[in-house]
Order: structure tokens, then C-alpha cells, then sequence
């Protein structure tokens, strides 16, 4: 078999699945991997930089494992495509029509003509989808979220991504950002659904209540929730995922009986489909960082405040003082939830005006506590010591040096670390070639002006 065989399969093959062929690079790309070459020489024979014909691979490998269904790299690229081809290409050719191997099965079929999974479009262009939300919260208002929105249409529709997860505090806007995507692409797929883990449903209920929305009286019912996502294109939304996690524990832990949706959200990322999962959490599920690691097709979009975007609430509760609205998005963060509580509070007390709250030089909580508490309760015990040295600390700090005053080792300061940065209460911060950490501002102010009797002193 020669290497132009290979590349024109191939060719056809990403055209049925993508709509795309494989450009001039990526056929180079593999032609030189056929003859054993490095991306060093590759890169030369092509004129391009080394670092960009690596990436462009990567690039290149990543689409072949959505086509094939394969975990595709560069040591194994040349015998899966070898493989594949034997498996799946036209092996007699009588007069107009040919018999074709597929997988161990026999089929006959007019000239020319080779099955392929279903292509990256709903079944039926001129069918509305089915869609359940029932389980959505309402939302009122939308604030303009266009960049984060245009990430997740192309990690939906142009990259093929099965499971995303949005994360970000409660009140951030998850549940907003996802009906508003829903709404921009929906006629993409068969089947929409918004299901809740706020009643702790099992994974086995879950199930269940997917395939009775999914199966219709026409269709034969399927065995399993990977099926319908083969068969037909179907998008997934499961808010409060964070309800499944423990309390009192490092981020992202299961409670007991619920384990088995770690392994469902990684079957979902690792079979081949067309459809898409993405969860709503308040904090990053554990697995997810190793999923992305295997640079399977899972991405995770931290959602974070508004920035200018955010004067459109001030604007709605007619706060004046425009020249300090800056100022007052900043000290809040651009959280939606926050600035319409603290807005209500401007009103009530400072009839609107943002320059007399401001100049009163305190970041006032009032009504976002309650908010605060509920993320603290979720904390490890580990977690809690941390926050509370952080809190204290003026400026962001060097993790590389371990605190005295501290009964942690440092493997477990880290750890805590990076569990408040998966909760979103702990940020990092960039300078030269070293990363620093700092508490969330808003959750700093709260801890200082708090005593808390399960924060150590």
C-alpha cells in the first residue's frame, strides 16, 4: 500500500466526517511520517518552523482520533490508517456494483458508494429538533458574553468536542451562557435536554429519563445513552453538577454511590460520537484535568465576571454617577449576581449615587454573605487553613516557600491550592517566569471582616 493510496482515503474519510478536506500541510504532515521522518525534517521540506509543524501534527493527530474513533499519534498513525483502510474499502468491483467489507459485515452496494458514520449534522435538515428544558432555570436577562460564546460554538460545532465543562461561583452566569447558546444552535442537532443533579438523581435514573427523551415511538429503542449519541446528534446540558461532589473534602470528589459518574462523563469523552455533554458546576470535576492531559476531545471554559459589559446592570437600576462605575464593577469583580445585589443596596441607602457608596472605602458584603457562605461550607479542612492564610497576606504569594505558621506539609498546601483554584476562590497570577496566588478579593474581604471559629488564627 503507497502513500498516495493512504492519503486519498484519508482525504475522503475526514471530507465525510468534517465537510473538509485535509490541507496541503497536514497531507505533508503525514507523507513524512510514512517515510519516517521527524517534524524537524518535515518542517524543513515544507519551509515552516519546527514549532509549527509540532503543532500543526498535534492538530492533525487530535482530528484523526474524532474521525476514526482512535487515540491517533504519531507512533501509531501509520498502522491505524492501514488498518482502517483494509477494513473499510471496496475490495470487489463488478460492473456497477461492488461488495464492500466493513467491520466483519457484508454488504452490497451501488458503485462508489461507502457507509459512514452520520455526518456532524442533525438527521434531517428540515426538522426542528426535540428539545426538553423544563429543568432550565428562567433567565431575565442576558448580559453580553460574545467572546466566551464564540469559543464554545466552535468547540461545539467546528472541533467536535463530547464533553464541556463550564465552571465558575454560583451566580456567575452558567445556567445564562448556556441557554443562550442552546438558543444559537439549536437546528445543529436531533435532540436538546437540560436535566438538573439538584434531587441527587443516580446515575442509573439519569440514564434512564435521557433514553425514554431520547426513544421515539418510530425508532427502536437503543441499550445505551452512547447509541442514541452515535445515531443521532444530541446535546446534553447537566446543571448542579457540583450537588454529586462532597462536602468537606479536596474539590471534585464523589459522594458515596455516585462514583459511576466520573466513568459515564469519561465514556462519554473517550467513545466516538457527534453529540455533546456539557456540565454546570460550581467547581472543576477531577477527571476532567486528566481527560484534557490525553488531549481527548473535553474542554473547560472558567466562566468569570463581566467587564464593561456589566454597566448595562447599573444602567437597569439607574444608579448614577457613570464616571465611577468602573470602579464599582471592579471592586465586585463584574459578577452579575453580586453588582445587582449591591446595585439594590446603592438605591436603598445611597439613593443611586455609586461616588457617595464608594466613598464610604469599604468593600460592603450585606446580602452577598450568605452567597460566600455556602462555597465555604463545601471546604476541606486543608482548604479552609489556606484561605485563611491567604486572607491575610497583602499581596499574592510564592507557594515555592512554606508558611511557618502553617501544620501543613507542603504537598497539602498545594493541594489546597489548586482545590480552591478548581472552586474558583483562588486566582493566579503571572509574573515573570514564577506564578503567585492570591484569595479571591471579595472572599478575602469576608474572611478579614469575620470570625470564624473553624478558621485557624
Amino acid at each position: 500500500m503507497d502513500i498516495e493510496e493512504v492519503l486519498k482515503w484519508t482525504d475522503e474519510e475526514v471530507l465525510a466526517k468534517t465537510g473538509k478536506h485535509l490541507d496541503s500541510l497536514q497531507k505533508s504532515i503525514l507523507e513524512g511520517v510514512w517515510q519516517h521522518q521527524n517534524y524537524e525534517e518535515i518542517a524543513k521540506n515544507n519551509h515552516r518552523s519546527y514549532d509549527h509543524v509540532k503543532k500543526e501534527a498535534w492538530k492533525l493527530w487530535k482530528l484523526l482520533s474524532d474521525v476514526f474513533g482512535e487515540d491517533v499519534k504519531k507512533s501509531n498513525v501509520c498502522s491505524l490508517l492501514e488498518q482502517a483502510e483494509l477494513s473499510n474499502i471496496s475490495v470487489v468491483d463488478v460492473d456497477s456494483v461492488q461488495i464492500a467489507v466493513s467491520y466483519g459485515n457484508i454488504n452490497i452496494c451501488d458503485k462508489n458508494t461507502r457507509s459512514h458514520s452520520p455526518p456532524p449534522t442533525p438527521q434531517t435538515k428540515d426538522r426542528s429538533p426535540i428539545i426538553n428544558l423544563t429543568e432550565a432555570p428562567e433567565i431575565t436577562n442576558f448580559y453580553d458574553r460574545t467572546t466566551e460564546l464564540s469559543t464554545l460554538k466552535q468547540w461545539i460545532l467546528e472541533a467536535n468536542t463530547r464533553l464541556i465543562t463550564i465552571y465558575g461561583l454560583s451566580g456567575i452566569g452558567k445556567s445564562a451562557i448556556a441557554l443562550k447558546l442552546i438558543e444559537q444552535i439549536q437546528t445543529e442537532f436531533d435532540y436538546i435536554i437540560w436535566r438538573t443533579l439538584n434531587n441527587l438523581p443516580t446515575l442509573s435514573t439519569l440514564q434512564t429519563e435521557l433514553k425514554q427523551f431520547f426513544f421515539q415511538p418510530q425508532q427502536t429503542p437503543l441499550p445505551t445513552i452512547i447509541d442514541y449519541f452515535r445515531t443521532s446528534r444530541c446535546l446534553v446540558i447537566i446543571d448542579d453538577v457540583q450537588n454529586i461532589f462532597k462536602s468537606g473534602q479536596i474539590a471534585g470528589q464523589y459522594l458515596t454511590d455516585y462514583e459511576d459518574y466520573g466513568k459515564f462523563f469519561k465514556q462519554i469523552a473517550t467513545s466516538f460520537h457527534y453529540s455533546c455533554l456539557i456540565l454546570l458546576c460550581w467547581e472543576k470535576p477531577r477527571e476532567i484535568t486528566a481527560l484534557e492531559a490525553e488531549n481527548r476531545p473535553v474542554q473547560t471554559l472558567h466562566l468569570q465576571g463581566l467587564r464593561e459589559q456589566a454597566e448595562e446592570i447599573l444602567r437597569e437600576k439607574r444608579l448614577t454617577d457613570e464616571e465611577k462605575w468602573s470602579e464599582l464593577i471592579a471592586n465586585y469583580q463584574g459578577h452579575p449576581c453580586w453588582l445587582n445585589i449591591i446595585a439594590a443596596t446603592i438605591n436603598e441607602l445611597f439613593n443611586g449615587s455609586v461616588f457617595h457608596f464608594l466613598a464610604q472605602n469599604d468593600v460592603y458584603l450585606g446580602e452577598i454573605e450568605p452567597l460566600l457562605e455556602t462555597h465555604l461550607e463545601r471546604l476541606s479542612e486543608s482548604e479552609k487553613t489556606v484561605s485563611y492564610w491567604l486572607a491575610n497576606q497583602a499581596e499574592a504569594v510564592d507557594i515555592s516557600q512554606k508558611p511557618a505558621n502553617i501544620e501543613l506539609s507542603k504537598s497539602e498546601i498545594w493541594q489546597a491550592i489548586q482545590s480552591l483554584g478548581r472552586r474558583s476562590l483562588v486566582e493566579r497570577k503571572e509574573m515573570g517566569e514564577r506564578s503567585y496566588f492570591q484569595i479571591n478579593s471579595i472572599l478575602k474581604q469576608y474572611i478579614q471582616s469575620q470570625k470564624i471559629s473553624n478558621y485557624p488564627q
